[in-house]
């Protein structure tokens, strides 16, 4: 699962997720029909049986970014369909420099960023935006079909750019976010002035032989055959009650990569929150993915056709179990454009928490070199 989302593989490879899944299975599965859809007396059963709201995940993203001492705004961006993307603003009124742009990665939020903010918007406006179907944004029905949900998350993209009057952007996106930044980038590469991409998912094709670095034991892949109408988080919400403590027992390290700022579950209680609520951006990342994780419209295929004038930045973590191969390949694919790749020591997937400090100094020196 080289290029699965960190997210996914961490909670698909253990026993306990796909104990809860294979328990639920019988009574939660209707042939022919779309699991975890809202619809049904599933839809009315799991909000009962998950301790959570927008209200919670409203007070939970308000803990994570009550230490922020800079001046900001928050927002849902009104968009096409009565859809609407909830956004952080740092602006910076007297600065002329080009304002970044910031996507999460898969179950991620705005949240996520707390230990970026201050440092990255000294002089320049920075933005970050729950992706649509994520976070506090709407939880819209994304098309079955990989290209078109694709199109519906660059389309909000381009919406919400329009709606805030944005004409250029340095974008900035992990893991998921690194995907999307990159297709909205094709598509609109007159409004992109510099592309960054950390720890990027749904690059590579999936290998022949992808199993053979990482064997995957039968066992995982017969349940994972058994459970593949399920979304990648479905045993969090499927947990109920025990769906909070699941997350603190099987991701404890997001509470010690924070802990400089929180000394709690504050973050453990973000990342539940965001990821109880409709899977509506879950549905649309797995149906834009074959087993285990990789991309079924890969980007390397494409990123030949993005206008050469947009410069690339590639962030990996050194200690990141993502295939770090994927910025050599980019470059060799354009080389009449700039491409570089950067390693932050001591830093895994996620290296914007992992190691903050050197990331806020590459990302600041990264974007004065656009100015």
């Amino acid at each position: 699962m080289a290029e699965g989302s960190d997210m996914v593989s961490s909670y698909s490879e253990r026993g306990l997720i796909g104990a809860l899944r294979a328990a639920v299975w019988s009574f939660v599965y209707v042939p022919g029909g779309q699991p975890e859809r809202e619809s049904g007396w599933l839809s009315s059963w799991l909000p009962a049986w998950c301790p959570t709201s927008i209200p919670h995940l409203k007070e939970a993203e308000e803990k994570m970014l009550k230490s922020i001492t800079r001046t900001y705004s928050k927002e849902h961006i009104l968009i096409s369909g009565g859809n609407k993307v909830w956004t952080l603003a740092f602006k910076q009124p007297l600065s002329n420099k080009t304002p970044l742009v910031l996507l999460h990665g898969f179950g991620g939020g705005v949240g996520l960023w707390v230990l970026n903010f201050e440092n990255i918007c000294q002089d320049r406006t920075v933005y970050a935006c729950d992706i649509l179907g994520f976070g506090r944004s709407s939880r819209p029905h994304f098309q079955g079909d990989a290209e078109k949900a694709e199109e519906q998350f660059v389309q909000s993209i381009e919406e919400w750019r329009k709606e805030l009057g944005l004409e250029k952007m340095i974008f900035l996106g992990h893991n998921l976010g690194a995907f999307l930044a990159s297709a909205y980038s094709l598509k609109y590469p007159s409004r992109v002035k510099s592309l960054i991409l950390v720890e990027p998912w749904g690059f590579p094709d999936r290998p022949d032989n992808a199993d053979e670095g990482r064997p995957i034991p039968i066992w995982i892949k017969a349940v994972g055959a058994m459970l593949s109408p399920f979304n990648p988080l479905a045993g969090l919400r499927l947990a109920g009650p025990l769906g909070l403590s699941l997350v603190q027992r099987l991701r404890p390290d997001f509470k010690k990569k924070y802990s400089s700022m929180f000394d709690d579950d504050t973050v453990t209680e973000y990342i539940y929150h965001c990821n109880a609520q409709s899977p509506s951006g879950e549905t649309a990342f797995r149906n834009m993915t074959v087993p285990y994780g990789w991309a079924q419209r890969p980007m390397l295929q494409r990123i030949d056709k993005m206008h050469l004038d947009i410069p690339i930045t590639v962030i990996y973590g050194a200690r990141s179990c993502i295939d770090g191969n994927s910025g050599s390949t980019i470059q060799s694919l354009r080389p009449n454009s700039y491409v570089k790749t950067i390693a932050i020591r001591g830093a895994g997937h996620y290296v914007f928490a992992d190691q903050p400090e050197d990331f806020n100094q590459k990302v600041t020196e990264i974007c004065d070199s656009v100015d």
